[in-house]
């Protein structure tokens, strides 16, 4: 018992140490590793995300944000059970990707404009892949077809939504049931002030972040402060790029240990009878798993499967942008630890996302002629 609970206690250091070892055993390898991921990321993450990460930070400097979150308002509270202002932490995770909707949903917990639960089921459909990295980096660098990449965008949206319906349904069945356990005769007497609490809170919320957006707007990019702005966008992004550049790098070197230690042979050996059910080729067993450990490289390794069904790639292949890899939920657990933020729902958001997205593209590569590549 006392060696089980040292092993635990001490899991990270005994983890962080075999892993200064694999440094040392396969070091020819890593070193060859090291360098393709810092390859991919230089000549495909950074020439598709780089410009746009500029962009989106320009754009935050300018009142067309918190105008769209504005009228936008209306709709995600009754179809997401969030305030209105989450509208924005949704445009911008969908349009700039991996992790600004993070880095967003923990400034809105830190400053309360939306409560923990909000926070929670916020992160996991706000935080997406961007429009650049899937048309650019997949569907173009990595397939050699835009449209691929369109159609692999088109479904991590609509499955995203679908994860915050979902969860809001699921968030409501919830104190549905909380209220039916604590009792007719207090029921009701829970519900009211349960919802007088969130009307109070959201009405908080909404003074509250007005009050900053009419703050912010004394602080709106001008022609006499485009050049302060535009040096501060760029340390952003060059900052975020890095970031990710780093994760790449890192989780490059991982996935060449865990080839050269065999150990990704066999959990691809596990994984390729359940593969075999699902009629996916076993080769694709190894690729899922780099997938599943970090994105970037796991997209490249599926997409250059050679198989004559192409369709089957694109699938896997919306499936592991949906999840994000393990990568990213490192990323996303970076950014919002000091918000007291609970990764859990978000895993769990993300393999639903990963889910719904796998299942709308086959539907639209069985039924819509266009996006039909098989043929």
């Amino acid at each position: 018992m006392v060696i089980v609970y040292s092993l635990k206690r001490n899991a990270l250091s005994i983890i962080f140490c075999m892993f200064c070892i694999c440094l040392i055993l396969f070091s020819n390898a890593n070193f060859l590793a090291a360098g393709n991921g810092l390859y991919l990321w230089a000549t495909a993450v950074v020439p598709s995300l780089f410009p746009f990460f500029v962009a989106t930070e320009l754009l935050s400097n300018t009142s067309l944000i918190p105008f769209l979150g504005k009228y936008l308002s209306p709709i995600m509270r009754p179809l997401f059970g969030v305030p209105g202002e989450a509208a924005f932490a949704f445009l911008m995770g969908m349009i700039s990707g991996y992790p600004v909707g993070a880095k967003i949903v923990a400034n809105f917990k830190e400053n309360g404009i939306c409560t923990e639960e909000e926070a929670e089921r916020m992160l996991a459909f706000t935080n997406n892949s961007g429009p650049l990295f899937i048309i650019g980096t997949v569907g173009v660098s990595l397939f050699g077809n835009s449209l691929v990449g369109i159609l692999l965008f088109i479904t991590h949206i609509l499955a995203c939504i679908t994860v915050g319906i979902v969860l809001n349904i699921s968030s409501k069945m919830k104190d549905k049931r909380a209220n039916h356990y604590s009792g007719n005769s207090y029921s009701g007497t829970y519900q009211e002030k349960n919802s007088d609490f969130k009307l109070n809170t959201y009405n908080r919320n909404k003074t509250s972040n007005n009050t900053s957006f009419s703050n912010k707007e004394d602080n709106f990019v001008t022609f006499s402060s485009l050049g302060e702005v535009l040096g501060k966008s760029i340390m952003s992004a060059i900052h975020t790029t890095l970031l990710i550049g780093g994760f790449v790098v890192i989780f490059s070197v991982v996935l060449s240990i865990l080839s050269q230690s065999h150990v990704l042979d066999y959990c691809s050996n596990i994984l390729s009878p359940i593969l075999s059910i699902l009629h996916i080729p076993t080769d694709f067993a190894s690729p899922i798993l780099s997938g599943i450990i970090e994105l970037t490289n796991g997209v490249n390794l599926v997409s250059n499967v050679n198989i004559k069904a192409i369709s089957i790639n694109i699938v896997i292949c919306a499936f592991l942008l949906g999840f994000g890899g393990l990568s990213v939920l490192l990323q996303v657990l970076s950014i919002i630890s000091k918000s007291h933020i609970s990764i859990r729902k978000y895993f769990i958001g993300k393999l639903l996302q990963g889910t719904f997205a796998a299942c709308y593209t086959l539907l639209a590569l069985e039924f819509i002629p266009i996006f039909q590549f098989n043929l």
